[in-house]
């Protein structure tokens, strides 16, 4: 049996813990035969015959920018079949320079929303509140979340832009609240897929901090969602 190989692409934003939630998935990989390569910047994808032999990235880079050599070596690697899977914004946050990268993820980070401002304390916690993702009724059957009914979390919620060709596995409904300047709820995709060429996106909003990550439901759609995602 032919060892597949999978590149892990983590760093930005050290809020999100790239280094422990990326370690998270590493052995998950190396037991469905992946050998895993582990970069702190998006260069590698310039790489273009290393990139073309790369099944699944496992990318967690929130914010951070992307030069244009490696979004074209991204978005080419995509399109020939490798696929591509991360979470919250080290996928759904990542190069906000770009709009081609955008494209590619068909979904972009908008907004968490906060606590009332009487209960900040001006601490990342200030935007942990409760919230339920929804997994969808025809989406039920789907590899990556089949089994798996609706959860609760206590964390960031994601208010994400997307366009129509995205294929949404579970939603979350932002509330509208007294205080905010948004007048009825909003629901939002919360975990998707996307078809690129011949490649495989798969985004969970799910995922601030090792907190989340190690949630049973969080833990085992994202482990399907790199699978499912890999060439």
């Amino acid at each position: 049996m032919v060892e597949r190989k999978a590149l892990v692409v983590r760093g930005g934003w050290d809020g999100h813990q790239p280094v422990e939630t990326t370690d998270r998935f590493v052995p998950h990989l190396e037991a469905n035969g992946f050998s895993v390569r582990i970069e702190g910047s998006p260069k590698v994808y310039a790489d273009a015959d290393y990139m073309a032999g790369v099944d699944v990235i496992v990318q967690c880079m929130t914010m951070s920018t992307i030069e244009p050599d490696e979004l074209a070596g991204l978005t080419t690697a995509v399109a020939n079949g490798t696929g591509l899977a991360g979470w919250h914004g080290g996928i759904a946050d990542s190069y906000r320079n770009s709009s081609d990268y955008l494209h590619l993820i068909g979904g972009q980070f908008a907004c968490h929303p906060p606590k009332a401002e009487a209960e900040r304390v001006g601490e990342q916690s200030d935007y942990f509140i409760p919230y339920r993702v929804n997994i969808r009724p025809e989406a039920a059957e789907h590899p990556i979340v089949a089994g798996i009914a609706d959860f609760d979390l206590v964390t960031e919620q994601y208010w994400v832009l997307t366009d129509e060709y995205i294929d949404v596995l579970a939603t979350t409904t932002l509330a509208a609240r007294e205080f905010d300047p948004w007048h009825r709820p909003v629901t939002s995709p919360a975990i998707w897929t996307r078809q690129w060429g011949k490649g495989r996106v798969f985004v969970c909003t799910p995922g601030h901090n090792m907190d989340v990550i190690v949630h049973p439901d969080v833990t085992t759609i994202i482990e399907r969602g790199i699978t499912w995602a890999a060439r």
